[in-house]
């Protein structure tokens, strides 16, 4: 009896540890907002649909990321003067010079048109990546344009573009997330191989190696509770000698960057790249998930231009 009573009572404990855990992912998910849970219920038949295609007309670079606040698009990207050329051997632990650069953050209306013209960097760190806004200010790492370098975390704030160093890393750092809830800094290394966390004066927490292999993050936006969205891509050979750019985006927990949901984007630019080669953000506008993009460069075909895509929610 004594056996069969602490068997009832273990698993009373187990069942409400259950409970209390099922309990908190629900409470976690009401949490969530309307971008995180229609990213969530959207597969890879989704039928996008391109709704916009704006031309942006005036000098736009290299674009790496972009920040959806208000009614402004703040776009974050890299004027390459002279670009980096690889080193016949290693020196000083790098594959390749600096080159030369000056990073800009855009900001532009829903039309397209440009508000202002932020710079960014110093010296040798002009290359900007992935930005977020965390509800104050529009985060904007730039860096070398060269792997195992360094990095500049600033903020930008998006009233009177005032730029401030946050923080500095001793690495190439590719784009950064802001935790609304810890106010935790989140970053990912060049070609996003590893993921950092930092306090928000850049006390590092954490360094560990990115479990996702499918695409290299290029640009992240925090969503949801305690989530972020990454949109990137991955170069994939072809038979016939060429390569296909695979396209994607991924919902991570940014407590331990373990991937929730993920999904292929099959939609191109005008020049022939997938949409989600560089910066992208996501909105829910009635029943449809939104999805800005910019894949194409100012010196490409038909110069930079802002995609607009719609797909239906669940």
């Amino acid at each position: 009896m004594r056996r069969a009573h602490i068997a009832v009572l273990a698993g009373s404990v187990v069942a409400t540890v259950a409970m209390v855990a099922t309990s908190a992912q629900a409470t976690e998910q009401q949490r969530d907002d309307a971008v995180t849970v229609a990213f969530a219920k959207t597969t890879r038949s989704a039928a996008w649909q391109q709704v916009q295609k704006i031309p942006l007309r005036f000098p736009t670079y290299h674009p790496q990321g972009f920040a959806l606040v208000g009614d402004k698009i703040f776009m974050s990207t890299v004027e390459i003067i002279e670009r980096p050329v690889p080193y016949p051997q290693p020196v000083d632990g790098y594959d390749r010079t600096p080159g030369r650069g000056v990073g800009h953050v855009l900001v532009l209306d829903r039309q397209g048109n440009l508000l202002k013209d932020v710079q960014l960097g110093q010296g040798t760190v002009y290359h900007p990546g992935g930005i977020d806004f965390d509800g104050e200010s529009v985060w904007v790492p730039v860096a070398e344009y060269r792997p195992n370098s360094r990095a500049i975390v600033y903020r930008l704030d998006p009233q009177t573009y005032q730029v401030t160093e946050a923080f500095r890393v001793a690495d190439h750092i590719g784009g950064v997330v802001r935790d609304r809830v810890s106010g935790e800094v989140h970053g990912v290394s060049w070609g996003s191989r590893t993921e950092y966390s930092w306090t928000a004066n850049g006390h590092q927490l954490s360094k560990q190696a990115n479990p996702d292999h499918l695409v290299d993050y290029q640009d992240c936006d925090y969503s949801g509770w305690r989530k972020q969205i990454c949109s990137g891509i991955t170069a994939l050979p072809r038979s016939d000698g060429g390569s296909y750019e695979l396209g994607g985006l991924a919902l991570l927990d940014l407590r331990d960057n373990q991937i929730l949901h993920e999904i292929p984007f099959p939609k191109f630019s005008t020049a022939g790249h997938v949409a989600t080669r560089n910066p992208v953000a996501l909105e829910v506008a009635g029943d449809k998930l939104r999805l800005f993009a910019a894949p194409d460069d100012g010196e490409e075909v038909a110069g930079t231009e802002l995609l607009v895509y719609e797909a239906p929610i669940g």
